[in-house]
């Protein structure tokens, strides 16, 4: 879809009321117009028009937002956000403005090859490990040392090798989803994810390798590749084949929720829709059983980030904490703007490292602020922003205290 393709009533919808405006990171900190949502949709709405042309200036601010969605939870119009910023980008790439060493990194470094080759990606993922064990990275001239210490420390073994094609019985036959960077990352978290839901009854399928789900493709206008494995993930788990479909990434599921809009002609993408569930949600509708036992053998304090697209994307807010909550020896401190975005926003912190920076230490603060020793997030792309930042905290997923506590019951 592209912004003069797009039915003229959406870009409409804007009241401009400003309602957006003390949600918006980007406006917060430059407290210009073009930085905020209504500023961004006036521009959009004026080049589906043809007042405006195309050009690099709009390819800048649209690489200035972060996407994170804010906007669309405080609209009281029902903007859908989303649906522009990825036509704008869209069209951008089409145009081929996009311009700069991180983009071009980005682009051809991962989008179009890495990211469209599951098993190639675990292939650079044993690459990276080995280059990480070495130390290697000293040797890289200063500006690649600093996008070398962005990247997260490849794990000793991948989902594949922890989780068995199928796991479990019970009432439910769940498709578990391993995404790309939780995959390389961290597959622990696939591996609890898959033993909570076996202790909640669910007959669990996770086949051994996954196609990327699109997400970041979506997300940085790269349409074509996005319906590509979209595709791909609808055959290889047939929506008609599971009750649900799980995803423990708050920007994969929030992605993962609209492949009908992405392939409308395809009858399976609107079953899939209706089937996706993040798991702290699919936990709490199906009754989760509280654990007998603590986490750890002390009492903890954690607190709780809010993934910008689990929380405004998919609308899962408590949840997360309902699961945190049930807990023995957890207490859990409110976090400060726990929703407001940390900065790692995708591939933002190598297209706007300072936006990015600015960002994350506004979180840390609000981190510290707490006393909290573990810091509970449900997306990669955060848990890897933070961690890195404070490395004196300990940075976990709030499916990974539920399994620790369901194995401390033994």
């Amino acid at each position: 879809m592209r912004l003069k393709e797009m039915d003229f009533s959406v870009l409409q919808q804007c009241m401009h009321c400003g309602m957006c405006l003390p949600t918006c990171p980007t406006y917060d900190t430059t407290k210009r117009e073009r930085n905020s949502p209504r500023g961004r949709i006036s521009l959009m709405r004026a080049i589906a028009t043809d007042d405006l042309e195309m050009a690099e200036g709009f390819a800048d601010e649209m690489s200035f937002c972060l996407g994170c969605l804010a906007c669309e939870s405080a609209c009281p119009a029902g903007v859908d956000y989303a649906g522009l910023f990825e036509a704008s980008r869209a069209d951008i790439e089409e145009k081929g403005l996009n311009k700069g060493l991180g983009r071009k990194l980005v682009r051809f470094g991962t989008l179009e090859f890495l990211f469209m080759r599951p098993r190639l990606l675990r292939w650079a993922g044993r690459g990276m490990r080995l280059w990480q064990k070495l130390g290697a990275a000293k040797f890289l001239p200063a500006r690649l040392r600093a996008l070398e210490r962005q990247a997260p420390e490849i794990g000793e073994r991948f989902s594949n090798e922890l989780i068995e094609p199928i796991e479990g019985e019970g009432k439910w036959k769940v498709a578990m989803l391993t995404g790309c960077v939780q995959d390389l990352a961290y597959a622990e978290i696939n591996r609890d994810t898959v033993d909570v839901l076996v202790a909640n009854g669910c007959e669990v399928h996770t086949p051994p390798v996954q196609p990327c789900c699109g997400s970041i493709h979506a997300h940085n206008g790269e349409e074509e590749m996005a319906r590509a494995n979209a595709r791909r993930l609808l055959d290889l788990l047939p929506p008609d084949s599971f009750d649900v479909i799980i995803s423990n990434a708050g920007g994969c599921g929030s992605h993962m929720r609209h492949f009908a809009k992405l392939l409308p002609n395809d009858g399976r993408a609107k079953e899939w829709d209706a089937k996706v569930r993040d798991i702290h949600e699919f936990l709490v509708e199906v009754k989760v059983r509280p654990p007998m036992a603590a986490p750890f053998e002390e009492k903890v304090r954690v607190t709780y980030h809010d993934s910008c697209h689990l929380a405004h994307g998919q609308k899962v807010v408590l949840p997360p904490r309902m699961v945190i909550d049930l807990m023995p020896g957890v207490t859990r401190v409110e976090l400060k703007e726990s929703d407001w975005c940390c900065g790692s926003a995708g591939v933002y912190s190598l297209t706007q490292p300072e936006q990015s920076r600015l960002l994350l230490e506004r979180k840390a603060g609000h981190i510290r602020a707490t006393g909290a020793k573990i810091l509970l997030t449900a997306n990669p792309g955060c848990h890897l922003q933070i961690q890195n930042a404070m490395p004196e905290l300990n940075v976990l997923h709030p499916v990974t205290l539920l399994a620790k506590a369901y194995r401390n019951e033994c």
